[in-house]
């Protein structure tokens, strides 16, 4: 993300990728064989269908996933106790990877090309969820700091659960409850403090039943003949899937508030699922007076997302930072 010394116009960015970022470790198909002698529990779930060679397990049977998920995060990120309550998200751990290895890419652009590392590091994660996912990644990659944010209480003892059972996530992440679920920054940043960047992945469907016709329909993308309610029973409380306004209005709110917080941080960053959304994020971060923005394009087989960051600190505020924080 380039700049100028003095803000004369918007920089918008584009990078499009496709595949794996290249130092995401989940390059290669699942290593059954392994995963199986990380959590046996795995075994009777693995099975071979007829379109492939390679051991499968059923994507939508949510116990199988959570035991994979299980499983991977053991054999590479050292984790060895992973749980979450049932109906929570159980999330894809390459596509997270992908996130954080990506917005880690755009922190160098301001470094001379080094990514900053190590406990001084401090990320926000926005909805850190119950998997606790994106602070696992980002310390065993990057050995960053987390506080992560949430808006229940259940979730957040589930993260915290798993915090604590692991000798490598305790006393690096720490939780904030955010009381008003209105607000995102607000209430959770406190006066004063510094984050180096912001990561959110925002619930992107408006209501429960545009959640549902959205799963329906990848069912029937992916040939699943007679997809029944135990089959859309896809993994995933209401507040981590749907919101009033779905995703639009989510980052709507995010980039207003973080306005605010200009200065607290050096650069904020979201996912946004829908393409269509990026046209308004574009205007509303120009509105905003955003110093430049930078979009990077994941493509992982048919799914396509984009990771949005952008930055309010001039030239001079970015090496001023740099030179604090990061050498």
């Amino acid at each position: 993300m380039p700049s100028v010394s003095q803000r004369a116009f918007f920089f918008i960015f584009k990078h499009n990728l496709k595949g794996m970022h290249p130092r995401n470790k989940h390059q290669n198909k699942y290593d059954f064989d392994e995963l199986t002698k990380q959590v046996p529990e795995l075994a009777p779930f693995v099975h071979f269908n007829k379109k492939s060679p390679h051991p499968t397990i059923d994507f939508f049977n949510n116990k199988a996933v959570k035991l994979l998920n299980k499983a991977i995060l053991k054999q590479f990120y050292g984790i060895d106790h992973w749980d979450i309550p049932d109906g929570y998200l159980c999330p894809p751990i390459p596509g997270r990877a992908n996130y954080i290895h990506h917005v880690a890419d755009v922190l160098s652009y301001f470094n001379n090309n080094k990514i900053p590392r190590g406990p001084k590091i401090k990320c926000l994660d926005i909805g850190v969820g119950a998997n606790c996912v994106y602070p696992i990644i980002g310390r065993d990659s990057y050995n960053w700091s987390f506080v992560g944010s949430d808006i229940t209480k259940e979730t957040l003892r589930s993260a915290q659960q798993i915090i604590d059972d692991n000798k490598n996530l305790r006393n690096k992440v720490e939780l904030r409850m955010q009381a008003n679920s209105k607000e995102i920054f607000e209430g959770i940043i406190k006066e004063g403090e510094s984050f180096d960047l912001t990561i959110c992945n925002p619930p992107f469907h408006a209501s429960a039943e545009e959640a549902q016709k959205a799963n329906l329909k990848k069912l029937k993308n992916l040939k699943e003949k007679n997809p029944d309610k135990k089959s859309l029973n896809f993994g995933g409380k209401h507040k981590e899937l749907w919101t009033k306004g779905g995703e639009h209005a989510f980052i709507q709110k995010m980039i207003l508030e973080s306005v605010k917080y200009a200065t607290n941080c050096f650069l904020f960053s979201t996912l946004v699922s829908k393409k269509s959304n990026l046209t308004t994020v574009y205007a509303l971060l120009e509105k905003a007076k955003a110093f430049g923005v930078e979009t990077v394009e994941m493509k992982q087989g048919n799914k396509i997302s984009h990771m949005v960051a952008w930055t309010y600190l001039s030239e001079k505020q970015q090496a001023a930072w740099a030179e604090f924080r990061w050498t």
